[in-house]
């Protein structure tokens, strides 16, 4: 008579197969989010932080800090949604393959 296993030993293997998949792709994204979120503050207190400093540099004779403000900062700000958007489908790619077994 072959041996069994017990019945509960798979399903309970693959919930712990599942649980740490879940963790490891939440303190992954954790990360990318703390990352993210201190860019997005850095750029938003720098601009306004060195602001009296850089207004005696013009473009276009208009002070640097209208330019880090207006635009830069702006364009900081897309920078980190389209780094968000690309980082996070990889780590969903990633976390797909966990939970199909093939990593």
């Amino acid at each position: 008579m072959p041996t069994e296993t017990a019945p509960s030993s798979d399903p309970d293997r693959e919930r712990q197969r599942i649980v740490a998949a879940r963790a490891a792709h939440w303190a992954r994204a954790r990360r990318l989010i703390a990352l993210l979120l201190a860019l997005w503050l850095a750029t938003s207190f720098c601009t306004v932080f060195f602001a009296r400093d850089l207004a005696h540099l013009s473009v276009f004779g208009w002070p640097l800090s209208f330019y880090l403000a207006a635009q830069g900062a702006s364009l900081t700000y897309l920078a980190i949604i389209g780094a968000y958007a690309w980082r996070m489908r990889i780590l969903d790619r990633d976390f797909q393959r966990m939970l199909e077994g093939r990593s």
